[in-house]
């Protein structure tokens, strides 16, 4: 890499961002998708920040059993601190806690960059609720010793929904809507999100594939819904609407398709049009919210079994493009080149996969 990182040194110039690290990171044998989705998180700038900040107020090797949080922040500690601006750093510890912890990923089989994202996600989340319940029995236990014994309810403790700073950074709230079609009674249940599947179609754009997911199904014959109005089964029209868009809105398009007759998945390389700049009509609350695109993983080969990550990263008005140990600049208009394929059967086998968009201010007229 020090060719390749020099280069990169030479291209940027004097526009190098001050303090910022770009790092390749190396592959052990097959970890391409975790990589080109650590790339995506490091320069998901939030969640950088609170992360580092999350680390360095309970750096406390003491009491901190290693976990995946802790070799997450180590790694973006590792990097962030690098005394070089460019190089290449071995994600070691992480990837070997990964593996211990998630038989999934100890194979040398081609793992899904989603599959790892998602479960990396929602682990982060358990080890922030369970510490955050933890300090919280500890309080109350110091609490009870200083105003002596309480009577607890017959009920129990109620658990509240934790809200950490992965969910602050990830969650979205999905609404689904049921009318009954005889009553016109509208049932609504709220689900949250950390990332959202979409399905896609050939020629489409992310707006359209949006449409869809939010596109109205009626449930008629032996799909009736039971309205508890009617206290009976019912024609009725469902729909999912985004009632409450996430600060980092992270988009999964669903590239790979079981297809019965073949009785195994298939990889769809079609052309779905992905924007650098996003508006999220029809939600709920926060109507048109904006969004700008800053990562993009990519899959790269022709089918589901096989292939290779890579990710495009947007940092200080640069994207640039990672390759595990590979870091280079490229032009913004090449994000374009990663839309997909038009045709079936095409050379072009570099697909965006998981896209990462982040929320702008309010404010923001950009």
């Amino acid at each position: 890499m020090g060719a390749a990182g020099s280069k990169l040194e030479k291209a940027l110039g004097d526009q190098f961002p001050e303090g910022e690290r770009y790092f390749g990171l190396e592959n052990f044998g097959n970890t391409c998708y975790c990589n080109s989705v650590l790339q995506a998180l490091y320069f998901c700038v939030p969640f950088r920040e609170q992360l580092l900040e999350y680390y360095s107020n309970n750096k406390n090797p003491a009491d901190v059993e290693e976990n995946l949080l802790t070799c997450l922040a180590d790694l973006f500690l590792q990097i962030s601190s690098q005394k070089k601006k460019t190089g290449v750093l071995a994600p070691k510890r992480f990837v070997q806690r990964l593996k211990k912890q998630n038989e999934i990923f100890r194979s040398y089989m081609h793992q899904d960059a989603h599959e790892f994202l998602n479960y990396l996600l929602n682990e982060l989340v358990d080890i922030l609720e369970k510490e955050a319940r933890a300090s919280k029995s500890d309080q109350e236990i110091s609490h009870k010793i200083a105003n002596g014994p309480t009577t607890i309810s017959s009920n129990g403790p109620q658990k509240e929904p934790l809200i950490t700073w992965v969910h602050k950074n990830f969650q979205g709230i999905l609404t689904n809507e049921t009318r009954c079609l005889r009553c016109e009674t509208v049932t609504a249940r709220d689900e949250t999100f950390l990332d959202l599947s979409l399905d896609i179609d050939q020629n489409s754009s992310i707006t359209s594939c949006l449409k869809n997911f939010s596109s109205t199904e009626t449930l008629n014959a032996e799909d009736k819904f039971f309205c508890d109005k009617c206290c009976s089964l019912q024609e009725a029209q469902k729909r999912m609407k985004i009632k409450r868009p996430p600060q980092i809105l992270v988009i999964h398009l669903k590239r790979f398709k079981y297809i019965e007759q073949l009785g195994r998945y298939k990889k769809l390389s079609y052309r779905v049009v992905f924007p650098l700049e996003l508006k999220l009509s029809n939600t709920v609350e926060d109507a048109d919210a904006e969004y700008s695109l800053f990562a993009v993983v990519v899959h790269v080969g022709s089918g589901p079994n096989h292939g290779h990550y890579v990710s495009l990263v947007k940092s200080h008005n640069h994207w640039l493009f990672f390759d595990d140990e590979n870091v280079e600049m490229i032009d913004e208009s090449a994000v374009q080149t990663f839309f997909g394929s038009a045709q079936e059967y095409s050379s072009n086998t570099d697909h965006g996969y998981i896209l990462f968009y982040e929320r702008l201010a309010a404010s923001s007229t950009s």
